[in-house]
């Protein structure tokens, strides 16, 4: 009898660990340098879909039928990796800035998002696809750096629409070396990661729908003094996510060295922390000087040869830390600068199929240039104004900026076609 028990125990603790294998294959995880993905190289051309979780609501903004729709012409694609914003933060009602917010108060949620991101996450494990969430932002868009001063006794922080992007970014700045405001956003992250999905029963921990935390949207030092604490704020952070999630990998949402201050050693030193899995990059002509408004298509080859020069450089960092490079966010406006759904975008669809071309490189060869996601899905949205009001269509515009300045609609056509054979591509 007890050598019978002692077997039926073996058989159960083998089944087990083989449930746990299956389980721990499903999440992507980096190996020797590489993601991997159900045990293969996992390389993707994905996008970014920040609203995902208000669309997944039934509150304000929400509209699970549009959700669905959105998923399911991204699969048809081959888009599978979607980077998306857990929640917004601080009062409504604030012009230029992503509502209804999650975060109300430090502590005070508001529900129907957290229904909606539950949503969001099932509705994409069906469909086999991932989500990278991030956490905060140093931009006004979502409240984040802003909104954790406030609360932590800064007083009233500046917008950039009231006193223009240099006294905010100076404002910013402060953020780095405020522990108080750390510790509002370190409750946060315990929240999120603490959560149990309300439709499937799946902790967040354990759900392999997620590829990985994100510490922000683009977070920055906002000036070279403060890089030291903004280096041991992201370290800490990194460390906490860590000991809530095993499971899943862990990013800093980085720009790279523009985001850096331009400091190399700085953006490397921030990507070899032990629990950094994967580095990241942004790049932006338009907005950084390479591309102008009245010469968009002109200025495609200087855009496209610096674009290769920055990912170079940070490649050249990650080869040494063995660690794989996203370009995880990147767009380019259309012709003539223009933003209504149907004109064209020749410059566009250029520079997107010049950077899927160096993911498709580095997939044949091997190279640490993973993956990259475009700067966004605008899918079936109709904007009715140029500056976002509520009631309007999301787009992945952020209401500070024009809406169609970098969305891609249904109506891309051409841009569609070289997202979809740049899917199969990187995939054969």
């Amino acid at each position: 009898m007890k050598k019978l028990l002692l077997l039926v125990a073996v058989a159960a603790l083998t089944v087990a660990c083989q449930q746990q294998k299956a389980v721990q294959a499903d999440f992507v995880r980096v190996e020797d340098g590489h993601f991997v993905r159900d045990g293969k190289p996992y390389y993707y051309v994905g996008t970014n879909f920040w609203y995902g979780a208000i669309l997944g609501s039934e509150g304000q903004g929400g509209d699970r039928n549009r959700l669905c729709r959105e998923l399911d012409d991204m699969k048809a694609l081959g888009i599978d990796n979607l980077r998306i914003l857990v929640g917004s933060d601080g009062e409504r009602g604030v012009k230029t800035k992503v509502e209804p917010t999650l975060q109300v108060k430090p502590g005070e949620y508001n529900d129907t998002i957290l229904a909606g991101l539950d949503y969001l996450l099932m509705e994409m494990g069906k469909r086999n696809m991932v989500a990278v969430l991030y956490l905060n932002n140093s931009w006004e868009w979502s409240g984040g750096y802003g909104f954790y001063l406030e609360q932590a006794g800064a007083g009233k922080q500046p917008r950039p629409d009231d006193v223009g992007y240099p006294a905010f970014m100076e404002a910013m700045s402060k953020y780095a070396s405020n522990e108080k405001a750390h510790q509002l956003f370190y409750d946060y992250v315990r929240f999120i990661l603490g959560r149990t999905n309300r439709y499937t029963g799946v902790k967040y921990c354990d759900d392999p729908a997620i590829m990985s935390w994100q510490i922000g949207n683009e977070p920055r030092a906002f000036s070279k003094e403060a890089l030291p604490d903004f280096e041991k704020w992201l370290a800490e952070a990194s460390a906490l996510i860590r000991s809530l999630d095993k499971n899943h990998l862990i990013s800093v949402g980085s720009e790279g060295a523009w985001g850096c201050e331009n400091d190399f050693g700085s953006y490397a030193r921030i990507c070899a922390d032990k629990n950094i899995d994967y580095c990241n990059v942004h790049l932006w002509p338009y907005n950084w000087g390479w591309a102008k408004p009245d010469s968009l298509t002109e200025h495609l080859p200087r855009a496209c040869e610096n674009t290769k020069e920055y990912i170079d450089r940070h490649l050249a960092i990650c080869d040494s830390l063995k660690k794989p490079l996203v370009m995880e966010e990147f767009g380019y406006p259309r012709d003539g600068f223009q933003f209504a759904i149907g004109t064209p975008t020749t410059g566009r669809d250029g520079y997107y199929k010049y950077v899927f071309s160096l993911v498709a490189d580095n997939a044949a060869q091997g190279g640490k240039f993973a993956g990259c996601n475009f700067w966004g899905w605008g899918g079936s949205a109709q904007p009715k104004h140029e500056q976002w009001q509520v009631g309007d269509d999301y787009t992945n515009d952020p209401a500070q900026e024009a809406q169609g300045l970098n969305s891609v609609f249904n109506a891309d056509t051409t841009t569609l076609e070289i997202v979809r054979s740049a899917c199969q591509t990187i995939r054969r």
